[in-house]
């Protein structure tokens, strides 16, 4: 029934003591746009030839997953953080990470970071990756734990990752 302009209807009930509730039509909700992933998920579809490597141990590791960012006491020294290729973490292992357990390699992309990533001679004449940026828990692609050690105590890199070619922004040694 149509009512006059200005007057409302009246509810009194649905003749079982519950109020009239308004009719509601039921309308297809709209489809919800895909959203970015979270900044805290870990990418798993990176090209592995562009990965840097960074070992942290295990308080090192739990800092990053808090918040915090990723970086050791000679980070902190030197104003950068610093990553070594697949091809140079097991000396790296051997130089600094002698006897350490409880630690871990973790992977990043070296394209996440452009002009942050400067390529430095360091040991032997060979050029290290360091990150003149803040590294936090969403650059990190993959983490091994480093579980497994060599008669000296120096923990063992995941064969995985000696396996994979050296970034291609890497310069070449001359």
């Amino acid at each position: 029934r149509v009512l006059p302009a200005g007057k409302q209807h009246e509810c009194r009930g649905d003749g079982h003591g519950f109020p009239m509730r308004p009719h509601r039509p039921k309308v297809k909700p709209e489809p919800t746009p895909a959203l970015p992933p979270a900044p805290n998920r870990r990418k798993t579809h990176r090209k592995m030839s562009a990965m840097i490597y960074k070992i942290l141990t295990a308080d090192q590791l739990a800092a990053v997953e808090d918040g915090h960012a990723m970086q050791a006491p000679v980070d902190e020294a030197d104003g950068y953080v610093h990553f070594s290729t697949s091809q140079q973490v097991q000396e790296t292992l051997a130089k600094w990470f002698k006897g350490q357990k409880d630690c871990v390699l973790v992977s990043v992309d070296s394209r996440d970071f452009g002009v942050d990533l400067k390529w430095e001679k360091s040991r032997g004449g060979d050029y290290f990756p360091h990150v003149y940026a803040t590294v936090r828990e969403y650059n990190i692609s993959s983490i091994w734990p480093l579980d497994e050690f060599d008669a000296d105590g120096v923990p063992l890199a995941p064969e995985f990752v000696l396996r994979q070619p050296e970034p291609d922004s890497k310069p070449a040694n001359t």
